[in-house]
């Protein structure tokens, strides 16, 4: 864990440790992202969406899609699958009562 102090003009030092873990240089823009009570810091948003499509490749191929129909098939035939499973009723009700405000 590193610490860090907010200055007076509310900016902080990223520790060198944290920079390298992210490869980050003078200049680059990070993003930060709330998860519950977590503040994460992560380095460019555009970046680590292109890696992690790049370790998504040929992902949908290997699964037998290879067009947006096939996709919406194999969306309607996991929703049917899943219509009378009593844990995505939960699921879905607990996304309902989050979304709300």
């Amino acid at each position: 864990m590193e610490l860090a102090t907010i200055n007076t003009k509310g900016q902080i030092t990223l520790p060198l440790s944290v920079r390298r873990q992210l490869k980050l240089s003078s200049g680059d823009r990070v993003a930060f992202v709330r998860d519950g009570e977590k503040l994460i810091i992560t380095s460019d948003p555009v970046s680590a969406l292109k890696e992690v499509q790049a370790s998504f490749r040929g992902a949908a191929e290997e699964a037998g899609l290879y067009s947006e129909d096939d996709v919406v098939r194999m969306v309607k035939e996991i929703r049917a699958e899943r219509q009378d499973d009593p844990a995505c009723e939960i699921l879905k009700e607990a996304w309902i009562n989050a979304a709300l405000p």
